[in-house]
């Protein structure tokens, strides 16, 4: 009998050990961990959304455009000479789908692949945008009409650099950037309303194809820079928009392809085929940080401005959730990694929050027929 109660004693005291070592380490930490785990403690899988053609291995292969007034949440992704275009409603049950081809100015339909499709916000309209191998198009947001066509200079005869239109981003009140396979970046000039889009200024700086372009996310008026392009050399323009585009910095890229830019309060966020992420103050180029986010080439990264999260997509089946602070003290820039969904068997090639604050993002993968969601628990 005394050996049962010493031994139950003996227990006791270890489980109460146990606690206090526990409640120790959690009084250690700061508060700001526990607002975090407690706002970001887990996303959940949403119900999926078909599309009728799967997606191609292409950078940034999803874009997303909320159309709050009527709670509706349109997604692109690109197949080949097709985009395939989702309007979802916010409670899941309804869903429209449209097919855009591929065109060449009048021509009804043509087989030339398209590069990228994404949505452009200015102040006064919203666009999607689409590339391909033979030029640009404008639609109104919906898909509906096209209301602007630019044809590439392409060569009569066959050379062994491809020709393409790849990198899409609004710029300031009325800018529309795309980039080209030949390091250019054409900056159309775009009225509040109608078709009357002006090429006004083709910016030379780059020396290899454009892969990805951003424009000043955070809607902030006192950053000086609000444009960034990169190449397939990896190396970073940064600009500042006006009837005269302005370079303000060129970050080197040492050889290796940068395949998706954000720029989000004066920091660059570029995700490398190395797998790594950098930020970079923008107007200096110094480094804020480097961190090997992803084991395999990056495909997708994406910032949500009001909160500060940034969302990453790669070959290796990830997808993490980081959160960016600003230290005004310092001048700098931290990351800390948030979150991580595997993506089973699958190489991730889009991947875009949903809304500003970071509550609900999707993902696209390659050779799949579906855009997965997800939402914070």
């Amino acid at each position: 009998m005394v050996s049962d109660v010493a031994r139950g004693l003996h227990l006791a005291s270890w489980l109460l050990f146990i606690l206090l070592t526990k409640l120790a380490s959690l009084l250690a930490r700061p508060i700001s961990d526990f607002l975090k785990e407690s706002e970001l403690s887990m996303y959940h899988k949403e119900k999926s959304i078909q599309i009728r053609s799967s997606a191609s291995a292409l950078y940034n292969n999803l874009s997303v455009l909320r159309i709050a007034p009527r709670s509706l949440t349109y997604f692109t992704v690109v197949h080949a000479n097709v985009v395939n275009m989702v309007s979802a409603s916010w409670d899941g049950l309804n869903f429209s789908h449209r097919q855009l081809q591929s065109k060449e100015g009048n021509i009804a339909a043509s087989s030339s692949l398209i590069m990228q499709a994404s949505w452009c916000v200015l102040p006064s309209r919203e666009l999607l945008v689409l590339t391909s191998q033979k030029g640009i198009q404008m639609y109104e947001s919906d898909g509906s009409i096209m209301v602007y066509w630019h044809a590439l200079d392409i060569p009569e005869t066959p050379t062994a650099q491809a020709v393409f239109a790849r990198g899409i981003a609004a710029v300031r009140e009325n800018y529309i950037c795309v980039g080209v396979s030949s390091g250019s970046v054409l900056v159309f000039d775009v009225p509040s309303k109608g078709s009357n889009i002006m090429l006004s200024e083709v910016l030379d700086e780059h020396r290899e194809s454009i892969t990805d372009m951003a424009s000043e996310c955070s809607g902030s008026l006192e950053c000086i820079a609000d444009l960034v392009t990169a190449d397939d050399s990896g190396i970073l323009c940064v600009w500042k928009s006006g009837e005269d585009f302005q370079l303000l910095n060129k970050i080197p890229g040492f050889d290796v392809c940068c395949s998706s830019v954000k720029l989000w309060k004066g920091t660059v966020v570029a995700g490398y085929g190395t797998g790594q992420i950098r930020l970079y103050e923008a107007v200096t180029g110094i480094v804020h940080a480097e961190i090997n986010a992803h084991a395999r080439w990056i495909y997708s990264l994406d910032i949500a401005p009001f909160s500060g999260l940034l969302l990453s997509g790669a070959e290796d089946s990830l997808v993490r959730v980081w959160h960016l602070t600003l230290i005004p003290e310092t001048n700098s820039v931290e990351i800390e990694h948030l979150y991580s969904e595997c993506v089973t068997d699958t190489q991730v090639c889009g991947a875009k929050f949903c809304d500003g604050d970071g509550y609900a993002f999707a993902v696209t993968g390659y050779d799949l027929s579906e855009i997965i969601r997800y939402t914070q628990a």
